[in-house]
């Protein structure tokens, strides 16, 4: 044996798979395609929000969460309609889940020195009924490091294990076949590929120098979903959400290829809930990209108005923060719009200033740093834009600046092949909107929904301005931002139980095989079923692969 585990993935989930076996003494050979920069995967680029339930930051806004709660909206976003089939284990991950968020989860974090920002952000607010998709409460806790911070001391963990002998490293080795013997999975066997010093997240190359392979007791596999590889994308795309965009820009690294899916399925593994994806419809093209096609996802507060490619206001729920996949599927099933791959945020300086957040631990500098102070300074207290956000305004190809609505539009006009938007149809949209506002009260939902933002504490202080007129122009310049549709999570992948063993087409355990994180849909083949509700990316890697290395420590 050359290891006691092997585990194929050195993304979130294969780390903290590592974590619990390294701590019961066991050895683990890590394997990852990349080289040793990649360590932590695409976690390293998120945001580092993660979802808790009746947490100290809620209870600090007099945010009254529960389990009930929380797992009446889960249920109301999954839709879990398989039960006895392809969701069977998947709403038991569910359930699991929840009561990890709203127990052990943030004990377990805080011990290996996580912390969080002092107010919990309000995403996926949902499809505006009570029984249905969205978080009902603020639930999204951005971590202090983001999304690097998170794979900070599992990371550590790991370079510890390696220096005590217990974790060998073994980079730049691509598996591409699940050794099975009488059944039983007993290793990998692969590709060795060319050294390559590419910098974290840029593509590296695929030369083949020679040959592995590697046997242990058993293989964890944790390699990430399809989001960088849009051929898979567009294969599985679902019907519900009619035809897949012409053109999509990526949220993920090029590496997120979806290779092991197959490859486990051909050793036996049961892939299920294919067709369920979670992707944005908010995506910005970067204007200094890393990846292929790197897009970066705008996290916005409800303020921006959201018009379609041409020119129309997206009706409620379809409202900035509110319901990703209901806004995806109305874009791409209006029989006038399948054909746009775009549409539109209108709004201004004001709106910008406090609303827009930028996904990722590379735009989000001073939460990355852990810098406390200049976070204080730059985002409660700074006068205009975040650094990040200015540069996007600045020097992105998505972002239209102009002082009034038709030189605005005209500009907008520029960025598609054909002049879709007509400047008076617009205007008269604002105006109606900007009418709402002579009252306290009003029929519009989105200023209904900006009232309700701001009468939580941390989105008043930190992240929804004061509702102002659109078209005043002290509150300007106005601008107008171009959104496609970003690539990110595989919801659904291969079906593991509750101790993330995988099982085969009978439903059987197939010995010595696990799987945890985004290949085995966060959990069961599928825990969000066809919604999420955002932070519950990260937790589940965590969840799935903490639940994968203690079973296999426990089993050896």
């Amino acid at each position: 044996m050359d290891a006691d585990v092997i585990v194929v993935g050195a993304g979130l989930a294969g780390l903290a798979a590592a974590h619990e076996l390294t701590s019961a003494g066991k050895r683990v050979a890590l394997v990852d395609q990349e080289n040793a920069a990649n360590l932590g995967g695409q976690a390293w680029w998120s945001f580092g929000g993660l979802f808790f339930v009746d947490s100290p930051e809620q209870r600090r806004a007099w945010i009254r969460d529960s389990v009930e709660l929380a797992w009446s909206d889960w249920r109301g976003s999954a839709g879990f309609d398989r039960l006895d089939d392809e969701d069977a284990w998947a709403a038991k991950w569910a359930r699991a889940y929840v009561e990890f968020a709203a127990g052990e989860k943030r004990s377990w974090l805080a011990g290996m020195g996580l912390s969080w920002l002092p107010f919990a952000g309000w995403a996926e607010r949902g499809d505006l009924r009570a029984g249905g998709h969205g978080n009902s409460v603020p639930r999204f806790h951005v971590t202090w490091g983001t999304g690097t911070g998170v794979v900070e001391p599992f990371a550590a963990s790991a370079h510890d294990a390696a220096a005590a002998g217990l974790l060998s490293f073994h980079h730049r080795h691509r598996v591409d076949e699940l050794i099975v013997e009488g059944g039983v999975v007993t290793g990998v066997r692969g590709t060795v590929l060319a050294p390559d010093d590419a910098a974290r997240g840029k593509p590296s190359n695929r030369d083949e120098t020679g040959e592995f392979a590697l046997r242990a007791q058993a293989v964890i596999v944790t390699t990430g979903g399809i989001g960088a590889n849009h051929d898979l994308v567009r294969q599985y795309w679902p019907a519900r959400l009619g035809t897949a965009p012409k053109n999509m820009i990526t949220g993920v690294p090029a590496y997120v290829d979806g290779r092991m899916l197959a490859i486990a399925e051909t050793a036996g593994a049961r892939l299920v809930n294919r067709d369920r994806m979670w992707h944005y419809t908010e995506g910005v093209r970067n204007w200094d990209p890393i990846w292929p096609g790197h897009g970066i996802r705008i996290l916005s507060a409800p303020s921006p108005m959201w018009f379609d490619a041409l020119g129309r206001r997206l009706p409620q729920p379809y409202l900035p923060s509110y319901d990703t996949l209901g806004t995806l599927r109305y874009l791409r099933t209006t029989p006038e719009l399948a054909g746009h791959d775009h549409s539109w945020f209108i709004l201004t300086q004001k709106m910008i200033e406090k609303e827009f957040a930028l996904s990722g631990s590379e735009q989000n500098p001073d939460v990355t740093a852990k810098d406390r102070r200049a976070f204080t300074k730059e985002r409660l207290l700074g006068k205009g834009a975040p650094a990040p956000v200015e540069a996007f305004k600045r020097h992105g190809d998505d972002f239209v600046v102009a002082a009034t609505i038709d030189e605005l539009v005209a500009g907008m006009n520029k960025l598609t092949c054909t002049p879709l938007l007509d400047a008076a149809h617009v205007k008269a949209q604002i105006e109606a909107r900007d009418r709402q506002l002579a009252n306290k009260v009003t029929k519009d939902a989105q200023i209904q929904g900006i009232h309700n933002s701001r009468r939580y504490l941390g989105d008043r202080l930190g992240r929804t301005s004061a509702p102002h007129r659109v078209l005043d122009p002290s509150a300007g310049p106005l601008i107008g931002v171009k959104l496609h549709v970003l690539t990110r999570k595989t919801l659904g992948g291969i079906q593991t139980d509750l101790d993330s063993r995988v099982l085969a087409a009978d439903g059987r355990v197939l010995p010595g095989l696990y799987a945890a994180g985004e290949v085995a849909g966060f959990g069961g083949g599928g825990v969000h079923g066809y919604n999420a509700l955002e932070g519950t990316f990260l937790g589940g890697c965590l969840f799935s692969g903490r639940a994968a290395g203690r079973h296999a420590a426990r089993s050896l």
